[in-house]
């Protein structure tokens, strides 16, 4: 385990650089880590595919698959890897502040 320091708080982060405890996010964290993943500006869309994934976490303890992703935000597949170009559902994740979703490589 690892801390970063976002927005002025310091967070632990796992290897791959997923939140330990997702309840240390906060939304003013959110543009820094997405240009730390190649997310220079986080656009309206992108802000409603990360709300996306933070309500699925509290929903079911995980965050969705791409697929699932596209279906519950609204935000088509292609669409998905135009916002997040390296892997939409793992680069999502880490924005949201979130675990790594299960399934992703």
């Amino acid at each position: 385990m690892t801390t970063k320091v976002y927005a002025g708080t310091e967070v632990t982060v796992n290897d791959e650089g997923f939140f330990i405890d997702p309840k240390q996010w906060n939304a003013d964290m959110a543009p820094e880590i997405a240009q730390e993943w190649g997310v220079p500006t986080l656009t309206d869309q992108h802000w409603q595919v990360v709300k996306q994934m933070r309500h699925e976490y509290e929903q079911t303890g995980s965050g969705p698959s791409v697929r699932a992703l596209s279906k519950s935000s609204g935000v088509g597949i292609k669409e998905l890897y135009q916002l997040f170009p390296k892997g939409p559902a793992k680069v999502a994740a880490r924005i949201a502040g979130i675990p790594k979703p299960v399934g992703c490589i």
